[in-house]
């Protein structure tokens, strides 16, 4: 994906998010997408409802901004986007925000269970985990995240203590779907559990879901 590519999904991903509610009442989030191996574009500052041509940075996944601009604030969470790209060679796109309700479930320090069908069809096949509280960017913060997406390769979002919710997938239109999605799976839990609870899917799930996607994957209208 080039830059420009790369500014437009990334734009489109904000708004579809602003306009869901995804961002929650401040407008604050962090996008990015992958360049090449070792470059990312991000936005280069908090409030992201209204994001332009001139709202972004090139930066290199060890952290070196090579064109444009990252406000302070936003710099302490480079290492936070770049490490996950270091980590996982197919994510391309990768979005930090406050969705409310995945938020609920990090202030709880409660995953996110995989019982509601559409997420599987996102590729999760873990619980979205709870890395431990530690300051925002920081070294403790990056490597709680870095130690789950290396061990657990279902995992395509984590939520962070005390914090919000961090999801990666192939694409920022991709992420933005997977984080739609997750922020619905959690408001249904959280429903779910007024009346008896949340219920596992059957162990083949899984299975049976990728099974049925490469059928109609090649079956013609």
């Amino acid at each position: 994906m080039n830059a420009q590519e790369a500014k437009k999904e990334l734009m489109q991903a904000a708004n579809a998010l602003r306009d869901a509610g995804l961002m929650f009442r401040g407008h604050h989030a962090n996008l990015s997408a992958r360049l090449t191996d070792d470059t990312m574009l991000m936005t280069r500052g908090g409030n992201v409802a209204n994001l332009d041509e001139n709202s972004f940075a090139v930066i290199r996944t060890d952290g070196t901004v090579l064109e444009g601009e990252v406000m302070p604030a936003q710099a302490e969470i480079i290492q936070m986007h770049a490490a996950v790209y270091r980590a996982r060679a197919d994510v391309g796109g990768i979005i930090h925000t406050h969705a409310p309700h995945a938020t609920a479930f990090a202030l709880a320090h409660e995953p996110i269970p995989v019982v509601y069908e559409p997420l599987m069809r996102f590729g999760m096949t873990e619980p979205a985990p709870v890395i431990p509280w530690a300051p925002r960017g920081s070294d403790a913060s990056v490597q709680g995240i870095v130690d789950a997406v290396k061990t657990k390769p279902g995992v395509s979002a984590v939520l962070l203590a005390n914090h919000g919710v961090l999801a990666f997938s192939k694409t920022p239109s991709d992420t933005a779907q997977l984080l739609s999605t997750l922020d619905e799976g959690a408001e249904l839990i959280l429903a779910a559990r007024l009346i008896g609870g949340e219920k596992p899917l059957p162990a083949q799930a899984f299975a049976q879901i990728e099974e049925r996607k490469r059928e109609f994957a090649g079956a013609k209208a």
